[in-house]
């Protein structure tokens, strides 16, 4: 296969990742881009790690570390977002900073606005 077809695959997935970073604001939405967008970083690292002749194979074990921090990301974004919902009722990214019951209150309203 043609190392054009992987590179451009993952500039879509990195689009539509970072597109999911810029206008989603549920928490947990906003997670999945960030792994789409590692995701796309992998594929990337291992596409040229396969595609270069003559280089050290270096790419496999940098992807190898991302895919290590992206689950100790997930770990540890879950946990932060599952203590935000306990205080806050919410997961909307707009209510992070508000009171706790200001948030309970918008929170509805803002859910609902939200059909992606």
């Amino acid at each position: 296969m043609h190392p054009v077809v992987p590179y451009l695959l993952a500039a879509v997935l990195f689009g539509i990742g970072l597109y999911g970073v810029l206008v989603r604001r549920n928490l947990i939405l906003l997670l999945m881009a960030v792994e789409l967008l590692l995701n796309a970083v992998n594929l990337i690292l291992v596409t040229a790690d396969v595609s270069t002749v003559g280089v050290p194979r270096s790419g496999s074990v940098f992807a190898l570390f991302v895919i290590v921090l992206a689950a100790a990301e997930v770990g540890v974004g879950l946990a932060l977002i599952l203590q935000l919902y306990r205080l806050r009722q919410t997961v909307a990214v707009d209510h992070v900073d508000a009171p706790a019951d200001a948030a309970a209150a918008a929170a509805p309203a803002a859910d609902a606005g939200e059909s992606r």
